[in-house]
Formats: C-alpha cells, structure tokens, sequence
C-alpha cells in the first residue's frame, strides 16, 4: 500500500466526498490547549466519547486541568473525578504522572516540546508513561498542527476497508500509508472525516454500505453482508 499515483487519485475523490456529506464539529475550528488535549486522549482510551466528555467536565470542575495543579492533586481524587472513563486508576497515574513531568522537565508548558521536528517531539511524548503513540500524534495534530495523522480503531478500520493500508498493517504502517496519500495540511481533516465515517457507514460489524458515499471508490463494498 502506499502512495501511488491511482490510489491518490482515488483517495482526494474519496476525501472530497467526505467532506461534502460530512460536517465537522464546531471545536475542530480552534486550536486546543495542549495539556487539556493530552488529558482529554487519555481519557478517551477504551471508552465511548459521551464518557470521556463526561469525565473531562468532572475533572475540570474539582481541577483547573494545568500541569501546576494536577501534579499536585491527590490520586484519589482523580480517580474519584474520572471514574465514568473506566480504566480510572490507570488513567489517574498517568495525568498525574504526565503532569509532574511536565511541571519537572519542561517548566510547566509543552510549548518547548511542540516546537521541536515532528519524530523528535514524538519520543519525547511517548516516553510518558501511559502515552502511546495514538496519543501523542493527537496532541501534536491538534495543538501544534505537526503533520502527523493519529490512527483511532476507526482510522484504522476505514483506511484497510478502503485499500489504503494493508490489512495486517500496523499503528506505523497505517500512518505511514495514509500519509503518503495526502499533503500534510489535509492531515486534519483525514483523520476527523475517516472517524466520522467509521462512525456513521463504515461501523465494525455492520457497515452500511448501501448509505455510503463513497461506496463506488470503496474495494471492500459488499463483502460484510447485512443481515
């Protein structure tokens, strides 16, 4: 898989689709704070995102989400705040732990961290613990606009069902091949539109594909029968 000159073509006819039926939420208009958004993707691991809203609201009402306060905020009550997120006191060790480290090593802000060439800023966000790769290409997508596409169970299931990355494909490879398809300022929009039609055609089990819109570009049509 990869960036050839048929599978480009055929992959900013499927994004242009996408965006005509698509719309995208209002928040994606405005950079987002990046230890907020940091948070928030932990958060969201394993979880529905009604859950994660949820708990980030709560978190938000007993802390100012800052590295400041958080590094200095009882586990416990951390736990307490985003229990709604499941996986709670994993997900409370590595907040905490993210925030210490950034209050320690960088002064506070992950301003200076953002800055730095993409794969250099990505090590450094990954050697958190409880950060992944996932998360630290949304928090470098979304608050530092670096050219990197996070990959989501959507992402992820959307670019294999459209030939875009190999089915045994891994995080990186994934990536890599949608990457190679697109120029970095569509980035953003590849990865919210992908999840947004995994959301709503190309679902897990039961993709409609008589409702898709680019069913016609799409060389997994019809092979998941509807019941």
């Amino acid at each position: 898989m990869g960036g050839d000159n048929t599978t480009k073509k055929r992959a900013a006819t499927i994004l242009r689709i996408l965006q005509q039926t698509l719309t995208l939420p209002k928040w994606t208009k405005s950079r987002r704070d990046s230890f907020e958004t940091l948070v928030t993707t932990i958060l969201s691991q394993n979880t529905a995102d009604i859950n994660t809203a949820r708990a980030f609201e709560a978190l938000s009402k007993r802390f100012e989400i800052t590295p400041e306060v958080l590094a200095k905020a009882e586990l416990g009550q951390i736990e307490d705040a985003i229990r709604i997120s499941g996986l709670y006191k994993s997900k409370a060790k590595t907040i905490k732990q993210a925030a210490i480290t950034i209050l320690e090593k960088y002064n506070g802000t992950l301003r200076l961290v953002l800055s730095l060439p993409l794969e250099e800023a990505r090590k450094i966000l990954m050697q958190f613990p409880g950060v992944g790769p996932k998360t630290a290409d949304v928090v470098l997508l979304f608050s530092a606009s670096q050219p990197t596409i996070p990959v989501d169970t959507h992402v992820n299931r959307v670019a294999k069902r459209l030939g875009f990355a190999s089915e045994n494909g891994d995080y990186e490879a994934v990536r890599r091949s949608l990457q190679s398809l697109y120029e970095p300022s569509k980035y953003f929009a590849v990865h919210l539109l992908l999840i947004a039609h995994g959301r709503r055609c190309c679902k897990a089990r039961k993709p409609l594909c008589d409702e898709c819109p680019v069913s016609a570009e799409c060389p997994s049509k019809g092979l998941w029968k509807q019941p």
